[in-house]
């Protein structure tokens, strides 16, 4: 086998058959975009489908991405649920799953820190399913939190091959609770109280251990400061975020709009069909009128035109008589004349 299958297409174009064979290219659909890029500052990239390109402001965020900083590079990014990842230089993080749904209870988020120096900020799916981040030696479960993670690059020996964890307050002032386990999956300790925190790493025989770190007054100003610019971040992000779910819609809307029918073309007449709800009109044929009145209608008097001119005076009336019994002659009716027109 090859790796991929050839397709044979057969296409019928003006009764000719064209066969052509050629290699099926698999491509996995597009997903939707699971966050922002908040901010930027120097050098930072993307790492998706085996393609790596420069990080800006607004950029879309996608399961799957790997997303560093260069020597002289900061990122800021805010998920859909404001959950939100501050990087220092030289780090290294990828987004191995995100699901979210507001009001869900069944949220899942999972990445892992690779390398390098990164304060985040939990959000909702800490708080409504199952946040993870993993590093080379720990699996930390996150329940809506803020904390500092510091993984060492690639190569460290002994103690410095070691994950560090700390947590510390959140934006209110609350305290939340992050849960570590080793690699293998045992756990390891849980820290609740602020400016707190584990270093995890191998231990001989196999298996991982968690020792307790103190925090310096100089390193929790750093991690503060670092935790401060995750919060700015988180407010610029979900801004982002809020405009490009509203572009999505307005997007499937247009998408979704149905098309109208194009105009009759000027000079082509309408073909106007009757209406059968509506009464008679010109369109439809009206009914024979008859030629002949039926035998039981009585024949109307008939009417007198223009063209004729009444008589003189009521025929039925008796002629007047003179004194002595003479009787008047009479006169006789004008015929009916046609008036001139």
């Amino acid at each position: 086998m090859f790796g991929f299958r050839k397709a044979f297409t057969v296409l019928a174009l003006g009764g000719t058959l064209f066969w052509s064979c050629g290699a099926a290219a698999q491509t996995a659909p597009k997903s939707d975009p699971i966050g922002s890029v908040a901010t930027v500052q120097g050098g930072a990239s993307v790492t998706r489908n085996a393609a790596t390109s420069a990080l800006k402001v607004k950029d879309a965020v996608f399961k799957g991405d790997v997303l560093q900083t260069a020597v002289d590079g900061t990122l800021g990014i805010t998920f859909d649920d404001a959950t939100t990842f501050s990087l220092r230089p030289n780090s290294r993080i990828e987004v191995d799953d995100f699901i979210y749904q507001d009001r869900g209870s069944t949220n899942i988020a999972g990445f892992d820190v690779v390398r390098g120096t990164i304060a985040f900020v939990a959000a909702a799916v800490a708080k409504t399913g199952d946040m993870k981040i993993v590093t080379p030696t720990a699996t930390i479960g996150i329940r809506g939190t803020t904390g500092v993670i510091e993984v060492p690059t690639a190569g460290a020996t002994g103690a410095a091959a070691q994950s560090i964890i700390k947590l510390y307050p959140d934006a209110d002032g609350r305290v939340g609770r992050i849960e570590l386990f080793g690699r293998d999956g045992r756990p390891l300790g849980v820290l609740t109280r602020a400016v707190t925190g584990f270093a995890v790493r191998a231990v001989p025989g196999g298996g991982f251990a968690a020792f307790a770190v103190p925090i310096s007054a100089s390193e929790s100003d750093r991690d503060f400061a670092l935790v401060r610019q995750a919060y700015a971040a988180q407010r610029i992000g979900r801004q982002l975020n809020v405009q490009r779910r509203n572009l999505q819609r307005q997007n499937l809307l247009r998408q979704n709009r149905p098309t109208p029918a194009p105009p009759a073309p000027r000079g082509q007449r309408l073909n106007l069909l009757p209406n059968p709800s509506i009464g008679p009109t010109l369109l439809q044929p009206q009914p024979a009128r008859p030629a002949t009145l039926p035998p039981d209608t009585p024949t109307p008097p008939p009417q007198q035109g223009p063209d004729t001119v009444p008589p003189l005076g009521p025929p039925d009336l008796p002629s007047p008589s003179l004194p002595g019994g003479v009787p008047s002659p009479t006169v006789p009716s004008l015929p009916r004349l046609p008036l001139p027109r």
